[in-house]
């Protein structure tokens, strides 16, 4: 059972998170080219595909944490400390995705459709620095994930 269950969580993470990632990458300079032409519809669609992708991928990707807690479980080491440390890392990232990378791409698609778009650059900015952390956390969880204290594949 513990080969099936960390199948799915890595399944789980490249799945899910490799998306969101890319398309979180992919939001500020999109976001950039839509401010410098406001008339141009094909960048306002691209900036909804990219949020929509984000929002989408986030929700599956809610089976990451289980499919590792299902397989943490199995294996004994609920209370490792790379595994504790991974956990936190992998909450904090999902916080600055909920809280903060969506509902900014959100108000900026809102701002962009009514016509009265923020400063550019300062948008473009603070989403690129949020998604940098955010993809940041998730290097080091995986990392983590790879190099764990105790491996016992030799790795």
């Amino acid at each position: 059972m513990t080969k099936l269950f960390l199948s799915l969580h890595v399944l789980a993470a490249v799945v899910a998170i490799g998306p969101v990632t890319v398309a979180a990458s992919m939001f500020p300079p999109a976001l950039r080219r839509a401010h410098r032409d406001p008339g141009d519809r094909d960048a306002l669609t691209t900036l909804r595909m990219l949020h929509r992708i984000c929002r989408v991928y986030a929700a599956i990707g809610m089976a990451v944490p289980v499919f590792g807690f299902a397989t943490a479980s199995s294996l004994g080491v609920l209370g490792s400390g790379w595994l504790i440390t991974s956990i936190l890392l992998t909450a904090a990232a999902a916080a600055v995705l909920a809280l903060l990378l969506l509902p900014t791409q959100d108000r900026e698609l809102a701002a962009l459709q009514d016509a009265a778009p923020s400063p550019a650059t300062r948008a473009a900015s603070h989403l690129a620095m949020l998604t940098g952390v955010f993809n940041l956390l998730w290097a080091a969880v995986t990392v983590l994930m790879i190099i764990r204290p105790g491996s016992t594949t030799g790795a």
